[in-house]
């Protein structure tokens, strides 16, 4: 049975608080079963905890057909050592790629590499994973973070881009401030990974998830980009949506450097039959240990997921028992 709107909404707010709750999430994962259990709803989202686990579930979706983009999972590090030691993961990820011969994007967020705690130690850090990826041949794709950092992901971006032109950026549809980000990013040769939008945010900064305004926001900010002829990943996993692209869009959205992105463990079904209509497809990896914010986020995405969560929960139990 499906929960009222203002229910479904109100839960999601309620996970995306939750995945921005670091206390939270400490007591979570000091707490034994507690942590267990969380992981248990984890790993239906993630590849596992190496990069060798998120190499083969790259492959995996490779021969379905679709390119890879792989993320190590992590953000808001606000410690010096930590953030120099996530660094380095990236860098040993990005050689794992070049042995692996595989056409797969790497991921981050910026916080994760140290920009919270100083600006210029994270663009020091981001420029290490650029140059390690720049003979890779693919593209090295900052991922979106809160409206609070948007503007220092961009200040950083366009730092990063001007030395690397196999850096993107992904924006937020739901963000109010987008339609001129986007104007600002234009200016850059890096693909453009287009979302919906995940945090929570206020309805001062952001159009409401599910919303009319946010699909029309999505439609206006795609069609700027495919008829800009700029590289472009359309990153959503609402059929609705991909149709209404298709529709508005059609063999355009088969030029090079038009793309579909889907996280792994969401949406395979609809990017299998994209892949098999002749549209470039993507499958989104992510591994490593700290997964809370993109979980959670993941489950806020369609509230009714919790559902799914607690059966993946009652399976640990059984085995357990």
């Amino acid at each position: 049975m499906d929960a009222p709107e203002e229910t479904a909404e109100l839960a999601a707010d309620t996970l995306r608080a939750w995945a921005l709750d670091e206390d939270l999430k400490r007591r979570v994962m000091s707490t034994p079963a507690l942590g267990r259990l969380a992981a248990a709803v984890a790993s239906r989202y993630t590849a596992g905890d190496t990069a060798d686990e998120a190499i083969a579930a790259a492959r995996a979706g490779m021969a379905r057909g679709h390119l890879a983009s792989i993320d190590y999972a992590g953000e808001s590090v606000r410690d010096l050592g930590l953030a120099r030691r996530e660094t380095d993961v990236f860098l040993a990820l990005a050689a794992a790629i070049g042995r692996a011969g595989i056409p797969a994007t790497v991921s981050f967020d910026l916080s994760q590499v140290g920009s919270v705690v100083d600006r210029d130690l994270g663009l020091r850090h981001a420029r290490e994973i650029a140059a390690a990826t720049a003979p890779l041949g693919t593209a090295l794709m900052i991922s979106s973070e809160g409206s609070d950092r948007t503007g220092l992901m961009l200040d950083l971006y366009e730092a990063l881009a001007a030395e690397y032109p196999h850096v993107g950026v992904t924006l937020q549809a739901r963000l109010h401030r987008t339609p001129d980000d986007l104007e600002r990013v234009l200016a850059r040769p890096g693909t453009v990974r287009l979302v919906k939008g995940a945090f929570l945010e206020t309805d001062a900064v952001a159009w409401r998830r599910g919303s009319q305004e946010l699909t029309a926001a999505y439609l206006a900010l795609a069609r700027r980009l495919v008829t800009a002829g700029h590289p472009v990943s359309l990153a959503t996993h609402d059929e609705v949506l991909v149709d209404a692209l298709i529709a508005a869009h059609g063999d355009a959205l088969r030029q090079a450097g038009t793309e579909f992105e889907m996280l792994m463990g969401l949406g395979t079904g609809l990017l299998d039959r994209l892949h098999g209509e002749g549209y470039l497809t993507r499958e989104y990896v992510i591994f490593g240990g700290e997964w809370w914010l993109y979980a959670l986020n993941r489950i806020a995405e369609q509230p009714e997921r919790v559902l799914t969560a607690l059966a993946d929960m009652n399976r640990l139990i059984v085995r357990r028992d």
